[in-house]
């Protein structure tokens, strides 16, 4: 098969699909790997480390969209490469498109099959190619959230460890996921009064055997969160349910209460935000006022460390590329797996959540339909 790895476009988004071990994975395999010339260099990786592994570097973007089979990338395409995608192409990439119908009304009419990161999912519901981005989410939240605090950007002026003699900042994570685990782990090394707040029983478990009393958790009721938000200097939105929407937890009421200077990291930002006055945010534009609350809300935050991130996404991506190269489509007839991560396939939604969430119908796919 022949694999194109584009350049990013959205902005301040420095990560790249693929490192040169996977170039020379895909080349050993049989396929070819097309690169456009400075796809890596957000990353510190330069062309010719991918020349030597085997890749062949394009000059323009709309070139390897042309002559590939299967478009390899991180993030979801922007209304400018709608029409360089053809029909019967796959795009491997994390979509979202639960918060995004005209992607896929594009990738519907287009007759593109969307095979999405974010609901690749594991017969144990496990998310491999979700859990990288979202650790290094998780650990940014707090950092950000932290730095936002400060007077200079409109917080409240709080020091998360807080010193001898002064309280410790309240920190509020909604969601113990993934994203939630690795933001508690952050918070709780900075010395923060930490809250999980969690719907799973089970979750909350798992907290407690590993914090003790470090920290506290809650079960996910209304009243918890109002209560707990009502004393929260930093809340960091960590919910999921893959492919679809985020459920809306933080209303504009709830602002209201909260301390003034407040910092609201929703994470959750990408499937269209657990807070009612999310919108998305760039790295260099990242935060908003609302109500007097701050809020961070920017779409890649794993962008802004390239190669940690890179490294990390593509050392789990690898394994189902060369499986989407070797078999086209059919692949998820022997991997369920993959089969769940498709997300558009020949002209129809096929993932129950995302047509939900867009409000559209669903086919859903049987490994005998491919």
């Amino acid at each position: 098969m022949r694999v194109g790895i584009p350049k990013e476009i959205k902005r301040f988004e420095h990560r790249v699909a693929i490192t040169p071990d996977g170039v020379r994975a895909l080349a050993d395999a049989g396929h070819t790997v097309y690169i456009e010339k400075g796809a890596g260099l957000g990353a510190d990786i330069a062309d010719e480390r991918f020349r030597c592994a085997g890749a062949q570097l394009l000059d323009s973007h709309a070139e390897v969209f042309a002559l590939s089979d299967m478009i390899f990338k991180v993030k979801e395409p922007l209304p400018e490469e709608y029409e360089l995608f053809h029909e019967g192409q796959i795009l491997f990439a994390y979509l979202h498109l639960a918060a995004d119908k005209t992607l896929a009304c594009m990738l519907m009419e287009k007759g593109v099959t969307g095979v999405a990161f974010e609901t690749v999912q594991l017969p144990d519901g496990h998310l491999p190619l979700l859990e990288p981005m979202s650790e290094v989410a998780g650990r940014l939240a707090v950092q950000e959230g932290a730095k936002y605090l400060e007077k200079t950007y409109g917080g409240r002026g709080v020091l998360l460890s807080g010193i001898p003699g002064v309280p410790r900042g309240h920190v509020v994570i909604l969601g113990g996921g993934t994203v939630g685990q690795n933001a508690a782990k952050i918070a709780v090394g900075m010395g923060a009064r930490v809250i999980v707040i969690d719907v799973r029983k089970s979750i909350l478990q798992h907290f407690d055997d590993l914090y003790g009393v470090k920290i506290e958790t809650l079960a996910s009721t209304p009243d918890n969160i109002e209560r707990s938000l009502a004393s929260a200097d930093l809340v960091i939105g960590a919910v999921l349910i893959p492919g679809a929407s985020a459920p809306k937890l933080i209303t504009q009421t709830h602002l209201k209460e909260m301390p003034t200077g407040a910092v609201i990291v929703d994470v959750a930002v990408d499937q269209g935000g657990c807070c009612e006055t999310t919108r998305p945010t760039y790295h260099d534009d990242p935060v908003f006022l609302v109500d007097g609350i701050v809020h961070y809300c920017v779409a890649n935050m794993p962008g802004a460390v390239p190669v940690t991130s890179t490294w990390g996404l593509a050392q789990v991506t690898l394994p189902y590329a060369l499986e989407l190269a070797g078999r086209g489509v059919k692949a998820a007839t022997l991997n369920r797996a993959i089969l769940s991560g498709i997300n558009t396939y020949r002209g129809c939604i096929t993932h129950a959540p995302v047509a939900q969430s867009i409000g559209l119908p669903c086919k859903e796919l049987a490994a005998t339909d491919l």
